[in-house]
């Protein structure tokens, strides 16, 4: 399939893919991702590699796109952890002072 990628076209096929991703080691998932085989690999990782260009030159929506309609399975950010509670006035005191807040 005719994909363009960072003002380029490339003809990606799902085989080509996955050869070209054996034995790339993932780097860990900050962004959205792609499975590619058993493992999660970052997009722009998986574009730099099928393309051969830097990471600065094309977006992950690009390399989404190219991935989705290949077939892949594709994540979106990793959930992130719940901002902290809010703590009253008694509550703050108390962690800035080290005891424990009596209620």
């Amino acid at each position: 399939m005719r994909c363009v990628i960072a003002r380029f076209p490339f003809d990606l096929t799902k085989s080509g893919v996955l050869e070209s991703m054996k034995g790339v080691k993932p780097e860990p998932v900050t962004a959205e991702s792609v499975i590619i085989g058993r493992r999660t690999y970052p997009l722009k990782q998986v574009g730099q590699v099928i393309t051969h260009q830097d990471r600065r030159d094309f977006s992950a929506g690009e390399v989404l796109r190219a991935m989705t309609r290949l077939g892949f399975t594709c994540r979106g950010l990793p959930p992130t952890a719940a901002p902290p509670r809010a703590l009253n006035p008694l509550q703050q005191a108390s962690a800035m002072l080290g005891t424990p807040a009596v209620l």
